[in-house]
């Protein structure tokens, strides 16, 4: 293939990974950043001690961590086409792109969380902070810099997992590199390809971590 059709390819798939990547962040946020907040909160010691509730949150999110992803993908089939309709494309990625990155950046917002100096929480209780204000505008606003940092392993991880999703018709660099760098033995398109995909990370990487650290410097 010469670089005028393989341009046009890039470009489509370098797309179709944003918003994969894009919509799948937003979800992960969504349910994970509470996630890692109930894991937290309801632990022992925590603001709202629920053991056994907080154990069973546990668990399933260690299941959901221990699943490769390939296989969560196909696990997961009827649930994703239960909700977008169809099982192939870019839509139908976002399902398990989404459920396989939650119990991840769940376990990273309770790391991040933990972090936090307990003489912070218990002053705010002492000036009488319920709890939900101490959520709000102590543990997130004290986490913030390690939130943002395991919000960026996360979408790095998010990035691999949809070029995994190329393997089953995901759409995405992926999928062009499958299609065509593999199926087609298009050595070019591979090269090209796996590169971006390094750019793209590096540069990711490198803004989450400028983010992170002019968090914590403030």
């Amino acid at each position: 293939m010469t670089w005028d059709e393989i341009w046009p390819l890039l470009i489509e798939g370098a797309g179709e990974t944003a918003v994969m990547v894009g919509w799948s962040t937003l979800f992960t946020v969504i349910f994970g950043l509470p996630l890692g907040v109930a894991l937290v909160v309801l632990d022992r010691g925590g603001l709202a001690p629920a053991p056994a509730v907080k154990s069973v949150l546990g668990m399933i999110v260690n299941v959901g961590r221990s699943l490769p992803f390939i296989v969560l993908m196909i696990a997961i089939i009827p649930f994703t086409r239960l909700v977008v309709g169809t099982t192939i494309g870019t839509a139908a990625v976002v399902v398990p792109l989404t459920v396989g990155a939650v119990p991840f950046f769940a376990r990273l917002v309770e790391t991040a969380l933990r972090e936090v100096g307990t003489d912070v929480v218990q002053a705010a209780q002492a000036m009488g902070a319920g709890r939900t204000a101490i959520v709000r505008k102590v543990l997130l606003p004290e986490a913030l810099p390690g939130l943002v940092a395991g919000l960026t392993v996360t979408v790095v991880a998010l990035i691999g997992y949809s070029a995994m999703a190329g393997t089953v018709g995901g759409g995405g660099l992926g999928d062009l590199a499958v299609r065509y760098g593999y199926q087609r033995f298009e050595t070019l398109v591979m090269i090209v390809t796996v590169v971006l995909l390094i750019v793209i990370v590096q540069l990711i990487q490198s803004l989450g971590d400028l983010v992170a650290r002019r968090l914590s410097h403030k």
